[in-house]
């Protein structure tokens, strides 16, 4: 095969314009398509930049045209020439004002013919294109993604060292906890039956750095959770760590959204409003059902269990008389013909998903109101019910009745399904907002004991402290804040807690013993007997942002070399099984069944 010598490009393909006409080029890339008109042959070349078009004609270099009759998609190639007008432009292509005259080719690489097309509009299955990652990183689409996630680091890095940030690695290898989510564990060869985890998050790191007084620290970091995947979720993802030393949550929140606020002007050019506007937890899911809303459409949760309580409707009436449940509707305007009553059973069927035990609803029309549930009330009561909604003819209303955590979850997503299904949600929209004042305690569904929501180093509000021992800890809230934009949480933190005293009472409402607590977080709280700043942080799903910026459908489109839905790499075929003389030098022994 022959080399690059002597043909190292001068140009990209995608650069050349109308000023570069009459201009000897040399320009290196991948043969896109051919076409071979008899005594010329076209040939559009492809780079990370773009796309020129090379006409090879047999009158000006013969062995040139020779040459490029036998070319093949994907074949990489230089070529040297002369830029001239194109006769038949092509307004589609940033270069379709111009063409290259060849005078010399070169095949500097052969290819079979690829499995995939190269183009974003192949239609092939996701799998198909993990498992040839390489041609479809060539793609247009994909490059951009990753050219414009490159310069969106730059920014992040640029930003935050002109704020006095520094860049400090944290370990990767690290000791195992059980709080959050499952830990990828790392066997260790030098001290058999133990085990490194890989981190969740830099959380203990990133604090410690600010005992060490290194004030302001920041780090695009790799990141590993072992749990289920959906479309914006990996088992290795990347974040934009932050923590800050003598700061409140104040001065966190007005950084980060100003270095949002930078990244969309140099982006997208999109002056985004600062401040952003800030809602609290319980606002978010009363007039949502989420604690990520988007606000790009309406459609709001309103709470009937007063209007119902008393009517004839048990469904109703038990949930609004019940503790810690209610009955609350949203108004699909002009849903009514929208909805047929199979697309009312999929609405239902998506409810129960959210384990809503049934969906109730009334159509309004020009007529009166249609409505399975209509018999159970009094008319007086359907107009209390129509005129707290705003409803009018055209409308649909759509009710859950259960406990409040089901009501939120089950309406709040339901308002999702309907404005997509009525094409309400206007997709150049970027809505951003702050979520506050989160619950300092949630309840785990598996054992039911109360857990951190964030985690345990997390600083109740400075009204709740006092409250810490009280037995319903529910309504405690946390100075801990999410970053949300269009129904995503972008990103979240916290102010940490600092004070010994109140660390002390957070363990002990977590039925966290001090032995346990020193067991699981021993070294921080060491550092922490020798003087703690005040100090708070924010981490971004780096993945996610890159996701809304780029109007992606899922963060692997915005990864080089992402895992599949079952966290496998059809590329490469991780994860493997180790030899045997492996698993023995790290004191493992694998038992598992035979597959049939």
């Amino acid at each position: 095969m022959e080399t690059l010598k002597g043909l190292k490009r001068t140009h990209y393909c995608g650069d050349l314009r109308m000023d570069n006409v009459g201009q000897e080029v040399i320009l290196n890339g991948w043969v896109q398509k051919k076409r071979n008109l008899g005594g010329l042959v076209f040939v559009d070349l492809r780079d990370i930049r773009g796309i020129s078009q090379i006409i090879f004609d047999a009158d000006v270099n013969k062995d040139a045209f020779e040459k490029a009759e036998k070319l093949g998609s994907e074949y990489v190639i230089a070529v040297k020439g002369i830029v001239r007008e194109r006769q038949s432009k092509n307004p589609n292509m940033a270069t379709g004002d111009i063409e290259i005259s060849a005078t010399e080719l070169r095949v500097l690489s052969k290819s079979q013919t690829p499995p995939i097309y190269i183009k974003d509009d192949d239609n092939v299955s996701e799998d198909k294109r993990l498992k040839y990652r390489f041609l479809d990183l060539r793609k247009p689409s994909m490059q951009n993604n990753l050219i414009m996630r490159s310069k969106v680091a730059q920014i992040v890095r640029q930003y935050l060292s002109e704020n006095n940030f520094l860049e400090i690695e944290t370990p990767f290898l690290i000791k195992p906890s059980p709080e959050g989510a499952r830990d990828y564990l790392v066997p260790s060869r030098v001290n058999p039956g133990k085990f490194y985890a890989l981190p969740q998050s830099p959380q203990l790191f990133k604090q410690i750095l600010m005992v060490s007084g290194m004030d302001r620290y920041f780090q695009i970091v790799k990141c590993f959770r072992d749990e289920d995947l959906r479309a914006d979720r990996q088992p290795e993802f990347t974040q934009i760590d932050c923590e800050m030393s003598f700061v409140d949550e104040n001065d966190v929140m007005t950084m980060m959204e100003n270095m949002i606020g930078r990244i969309f002007k140099e982006i997208h050019n999109i002056d985004i409003q600062l401040p952003l506007k800030r809602m609290t937890y319980k606002e978010a899911m009363d007039r949502f059902g989420s604690d990520k809303p988007d606000t790009r459409f309406a459609m709001e949760l309103t709470d009937l269990s007063d209007l119902v309580k008393d009517c004839g409707f048990g469904v109703f009436s038990s949930a609004a008389n019940a503790a810690n449940s209610s009955v609350r509707a949203i108004n699909a305007i002009g849903g009514a013909d929208a909805f047929s009553k199979k697309g009312m059973k999929k609405l239902e069927e998506h409810a129960k998903t959210y384990k809503a035990k049934g969906l109730a609803w009334i159509k309004v029309t020009e007529e009166g109101i249609d409505s399975p549930i209509a018999k159970f009330f009094t008319e007086d009561e359907i107009k209390a019910i129509l005129d707290r909604m705003d409803a009018k003819a055209g409308d649909l209303i759509l009710f859950v009745a259960d406990k409040n955590k089901v009501v939120y979850d089950a309406l709040g997503q339901l308002r999702l399904e309907v404005a997509r299904k009525m094409d309400l949600i206007d997709k150049n929209k970027y809505n951003l907002l702050w979520v506050t004042e989160f619950p300092l305690f949630e309840e785990d569904e598996e054992t039911g004991r109360m857990i951190a929501m964030h985690h345990p180093f997390t600083c109740p509000l400075d009204e709740d402290i006092d409250k810490l021992d009280q037995e319903d800890k529910t309504q405690l809230r946390a100075k801990a804040y999410d970053m949300v934009l269009n129904g995503y949480e972008l990103g979240g933190g916290s102010v940490r807690i600092s004070d010994e005293e109140v660390q002390e009472k957070m363990f002990k409402a977590l039925g966290m013993s001090q032995e346990t607590a020193n067991d699981k977080f021993g070294y921080l709280l060491e550092a922490f007997k020798y003087g703690v700043p005040p100090h708070a942080g924010l981490a971004f799903g780096f993945d996610r942002l890159m996701m809304l910026l780029t109007g992606a459908d899922n963060i692997r489109e915005v990864i080089a070399f992402p895992k599949n839905q079952n966290a496998i790499c059809p590329m490469t075929n991780a994860p493997g099984l180790p030899e045997e003389g492996q698993l023995e030098e790290l004191s493992i022994k694998v038992d598992l069944e035979e597959q049939e």
